[in-house]
């Protein structure tokens, strides 16, 4: 068997300096979405340097993801083909704001193999912490297909109880034809997201958009939205990548705000309202 859950979960944690600028910041807020109108005073926030906040997600990928999936891939106890590899689920939870600006370490680890069977989820934790303290932690499930049945623990389920009544607010975003080849300018390199033929082979009619890109649209959608603008509110953000989405499509969100916390629901418009992202939830102050 190509993964060793034993030894993958025993490895030493790689450990890396990380450093990311207000340039970092603009682009990946360009990368799921931002600026439009390009004129707008709340738009501005997330483009104009003189302004900038940092939207949170922005932490998966601080220091051009690293140590990220892909590196992840690579740790002792691990070999598997790229093309086999889906993220299955992503949670993050701020210890504080991040920075426009900011230096700090980063110590990578698998903290789980779980066993599902047709497929192992591997989950790949990133804690990162500057001279100040922790700043926030990042849990990435990865499923790699194929690579289950030896037996071992299946681990925790990830669904939810579905929010009961209508949505409180339901907002839709454009996803641009060249929305994944802008988003993978912040670090995320995997071909399946730009060359046609990786993408066929890993089984899609054409490329995908980064799971993590819809996760910052859906992010940013809550944030101005619910929360005032105010990305400093936002304590933690999980999700489930329930499905695919293709650059040129449209997201419809579906929020239900909870005291605090909001549940959210994303959907594909133009393939039926197909789910995409499930079992989604952002804690608030």
């Amino acid at each position: 068997m190509p993964i060793d859950a034993a030894k993958a979960v025993a490895a030493e944690p790689r450990t890396g300096e990380i450093t990311w600028n207000s340039k970092d910041v603009q682009l990946y807020h360009l990368g799921v979405g931002a600026g439009i109108p390009a004129t707008d005073p709340d738009e501005l926030r997330y483009t104009l340097e003189s302004r900038l906040h940092v939207l949170p997600s922005f932490a998966t990928v601080a220091g051009n993801g690293s140590p990220g999936v892909i590196s992840g891939l690579s740790m002792p106890g691990i070999e598997v083909d790229l093309a086999k590899v889906l993220h299955g689920g992503q949670s993050l939870t701020l210890h504080r704001p991040i920075p426009v600006e900011g230096a700090a370490t980063a110590t990578g680890r698998i903290a789980a193999v779980y066993d599902k069977g047709k497929a192992a989820v591997l989950v790949m934790r990133t804690e990162v912490a500057d001279a100040e303290g922790p700043l926030w932690t990042n849990d990435a499930q990865i499923f790699v297909r194929g690579e289950g049945g030896w037996g071992g623990d299946r681990g925790p389920s990830a669904r939810l109880d579905p929010p009961s009544g209508e949505p409180g607010r339901i907002v839709e975003r454009a996803v641009r034809e060249d929305q994944a080849l802008l988003y993978r300018l912040s670090g995320d390199w995997n071909p399946l997201h730009a060359d046609p033929e990786f993408a066929k082979v890993a089984g899609f009619e054409r490329p995908i958009l980064h799971g993590l890109c819809t996760y910052g649209i859906t992010l940013k959608a809550v944030v101005d939205t619910l929360l005032g603008g105010d990305v400093t509110r936002v304590r933690s953000y999980v999700t489930r990548f329930a499905g695919v989405v293709y650059p040129g499509e449209t997201l419809r969100i579906r929020m239900w705000q909870q005291q605090d916390a909001v549940r959210v629901a994303v959907s594909a418009v133009e393939r039926g309202d197909v789910p995409v992202l499930a079992d989604t939830v952002v804690e608030h102050t």
